[in-house]
Parts: structure tokens; sequence; C-alpha cells
């Protein structure tokens, strides 16, 4: 994890392969941990687990959709929400679907766009970027990660 400005911490990685989308999951998990365990902001398990699940589904798409390897870059900042951006080389939009309940998979962007406060394609020179935000503690219950009451 780096310290870019002020109170902004980032971290990013490159994946390659299907077998990559466990290793993005495992990025987003050790870099909220360390947000919390080493700069004392608050992140609920349900952001935990929301963030991995909003990876998990962006970087699946980018390695089903798109050639070569994604990017994705975590980034927290004095806002209390995270950002989750994902690069990759397919300069087209992705297709957002309609809600529909009989429809067999292709519900990730309806997830992802549903868990975030935000959600955003970018055209880049080259390929696409998608980013989401999703606030670092916002379970009704309080339940902050490592937190005991």
């Amino acid at each position: 994890m780096r310290l870019l400005r002020g109170n902004v911490f980032s971290v990013s990685g490159a994946f390659e392969g299907s077998e990559d989308i466990g290793g993005a999951r495992d990025l987003a998990r050790g870099f909220l941990t360390d947000v919390q365990a080493v700069y004392g902001l608050p992140v609920s398990g349900r952001v935990m687990g929301t963030v991995q699940l909003v990876v998990s589904e962006l970087v699946t798409n980018a390695r089903k959709y798109a050639p070569g390897p994604c990017l994705l870059t975590l980034e927290v900042t004095g806002g209390g929400q995270v950002e989750v951006s994902v690069w990759d080389s397919n300069p087209t939009p992705p297709a957002i679907l309609a809600p529909d309940p009989t429809r067999v998979g292709q519900h990730g962007l309806e997830i992802v766009m549903a868990v975030s406060q935000s959600f955003a394609v970018h055209r880049e020179p080259v390929g696409k970027r998608i980013t989401t935000a999703i606030r670092l503690a916002d379970d009704p219950g309080g339940d902050v990660v490592g937190h005991q009451p």
C-alpha cells in the first residue's frame, strides 16, 4: 500500500489469467485490512465482503471479454469510501442488462451497480476503465472487522 497525498491510500495489481481472480480478491482483502489496522479507518464486515464481490465481478468480466491483462486499483480517500477501478484492453462498454430474475447468468454488473455508491465506464486511449465506489463503514449494525464491543 502506498500513501499518495494527504489521506489517500492506494494499491494496484495486474491480473492476466482467470486463476488470478482469487488473487484480486486477496489484494482487496489485504488492502482493506491494512486500511483499518495501519491507518485506523473503519471497515465493516459487510464492506469487506462487498468490495471482494465487486472486485471479483469486475476482474472476471475483464478476463472474460478483453484480451491481455487487466489492472485493478483500489483507493481510499478522506471521503470514507473505497474506489475500485478495473482497466482492460477492450474499448467496448459492457452491456448493462435490465434486471431479469429468469435470466441465467450475466448478473455481475447488475450486482455491482446495486451495491455501489457510484458506477462509471470511461474510455481510455487503449481500452476502458470501470470505476465504482463503496462506503467503508456502511454496516447498520456497526460490524467493523476486528472490532470488539
